[in-house]
């Protein structure tokens, strides 16, 4: 994908991008870590601004639930874009997970993929995470534009 996107500064390891997102808010330090879930093949990216830092000891928090509203939305949204085709690069056979931490950013997500799906579909493979609401399990299925999915798990093929 070839969209405006921040420059990252990476760890040694690929799986912390930090970034400075600039608009009508100022600048705001913006995180995207990827973390190894209960299973080891499956890596939830999870994507906010950059909290409680103590440059001292290298420890950070991350606030997922903000809404910043700085008038980069699309940049943002195409620099973790770009830190997931860097994240994959390195790490080709893990699954990445990712959800908004509401509705809201989750259907903004999907229309993301939706809306780059011809392009994404070349790298990745895309699903869709559904939960079934008898037994509360989740399920993966084939991404499709119209469904309202919990989530979204691709992988680079």
């Amino acid at each position: 994908m070839d969209y405006p996107h921040y420059d990252l500064k990476v760890s040694t390891d690929s799986t912390i991008f930090e970034f400075i997102s600039s608009g009508k808010q100022g600048n705001i330090c913006k995180i995207i870590k990827f973390t190894i879930t209960k299973n080891p093949d499956i890596i939830n990216l999870g994507f906010g601004d950059k909290i409680n830092s103590n440059e001292k000891n290298g420890t950070f928090d991350i606030d997922d639930v903000n809404i910043t509203d700085n008038g980069d939305r699309n940049i943002v949204l195409a620099t973790v874009a770009n830190a997931t085709y860097i994240y994959t690069e390195v790490y080709p056979d893990k699954f990445i997970f990712f959800y908004g931490s509401c509705k809201i950013r989750t259907r903004l997500y999907r229309m993301a993929i939706s809306s780059n799906y011809d392009e994404l579909i070349k790298t990745f493979l895309i699903f869709g995470i559904l939960q079934n609401h008898e037994t509360g399990n989740y399920y993966n299925v084939t991404f499709n534009s119209s469904k309202n999915f919990v989530g979204f798990l691709i992988k680079r093929k």
